[in-house]
């Protein structure tokens, strides 16, 4: 009976020694770790270079321009990636980029 009981008594103790209240708390004033990566904000297409202009919101509900060819065929400011049919795509993932545009060609 002695050992049955000696484990789990141990190991009460144990924990009750090292929690200690608010440890896991998640208040931003006092969180002292590294600070998660930020995701860049993208600069928006000038729409006078562009063709196309439609836009449609991303998995994270942020408004994108959608793939466009350009008057010129050079890159405009904020695009990431140049698809197979010479848009190109303002997507902030890689996933689901230059769909239903020929895929990527070159990311930028």
């Amino acid at each position: 009976m002695r050992t049955s009981l000696f484990k789990p008594l141990v190991l009460g103790l144990l924990a009750i020694a090292f929690w200690t209240p608010g440890a896991y708390a998640l208040d931003p004033s006092t969180y002292q770790g590294p600070m998660p990566p930020t995701r860049p904000q993208t600069q928006q297409p000038d729409e006078t270079q562009l063709q196309e202009h439609g836009h449609y919101r991303n998995s994270d509900g942020t408004s994108v321009h959608s793939p466009a060819h350009t008057h010129s065929g050079q890159a405009p400011a904020g695009a990431t990636a140049k698809c197979g049919d010479g848009s190109f795509s303002f997507s902030q993932h890689h996933r689901g980029t230059c769909s239903r545009h020929g895929g990527v060609v070159s990311w930028l």
